[in-house]
C-alpha cells in the first residue's frame, strides 16, 4: 500500500515539489497511522512549497501544518476509525505533514477530533482558527473582556486575523 503525498525536496537539481507515490513502510517513524481526510492551506505551506521562505528545515518534506483524519493502526489510546486531528508539532517543517493521503505521527501530537465537529470543518478552522482563539484567551485571561471596550485586530485580512474578527463577534466583542 502507498500514500499519495506532496514532496519537497532541496538538493543539486534545485527546490521542487512534486506529487509521489511513497509506500506506507517509507514514511517517517510515528506510533499512529493516520489517512488523511483534510489539511488546511496555510502561508507557511505556501513558503514551503516555493521555497520561499526557510519553513523546512529537513528534506525531503512534505508540507502541511495540520490534518484531521481517521487512524488506521491502533495505539494507545486511539481506535482504528477514530478521527484524530493534528496541528503544528513540527508538521510540514521537521515532520512530514498533511499534504498526503496518509501521515505517521506521534501518538502525543494528536487529538480527538472535538465534539460538535466534523472534519471537514476541523480544517477550515484550522491552524489559523486556533491561533486566533489561543489569542482571544490570552486576551481574555488578562482581562480584556467581550464589552469593555472596542477590539482592534490587526491583519484583519489575512487568515489568523479574518478568524480572529468572526470568533471575536461571535463572543461579544466589538
Amino acid at each position: 500500500m502507498t500514500a499519495r503525498v506532496l514532496l519537497v525536496e532541496n538538493d543539486d537539481r534545485g527546490y521542487r515539489a512534486a506529487f509521489r507515490d511513497v509506500p506506507l513502510s517509507d514514511l517517517p517513524p510515528g506510533d499512529v497511522l493516520v489517512r488523511v481526510r483534510f489539511s488546511s492551506l496555510n502561508y507557511k505551506d505556501a513558503l514551503a512549497v516555493t521555497g520561499a521562505g526557510k519553513v523546512v528545515r529537513r528534506f525531503p518534506m512534505v508540507p502541511g501544518i495540520d490534518l484531521v483524519g481517521e487512524v488506521v493502526e491502533a495505539a494507545a489510546g486511539y481506535a482504528v476509525g477514530q478521527t484524530v486531528v493534528c496541528t503544528g508539532q513540527g508538521l510540514g517543517e521537521t515532520r512530514w505533514g498533511g499534504y498526503a493521503t496518509h501521515c505517521r505521527l506521534p501518538v502525543d501530537h494528536l487529538i480527538p477530533l472535538p465534539e460538535g465537529f466534523d472534519p471537514f470543518q476541523a480544517m477550515a478552522v484550522g491552524t489559523a482558527g486556533f491561533t486566533a482563539m489561543r489569542c482571544l484567551m490570552a486576551l481574555e485571561r488578562h482581562g480584556v473582556a467581550p464589552g469593555a471596550k472596542p477590539l482592534v485586530i490587526t491583519g484583519a485580512g489575512g487568515g489568523v486575523g479574518s478568524l480572529a474578527v468572526l470568533i471575536a463577534a461571535r463572543l461579544g466583542f466589538s
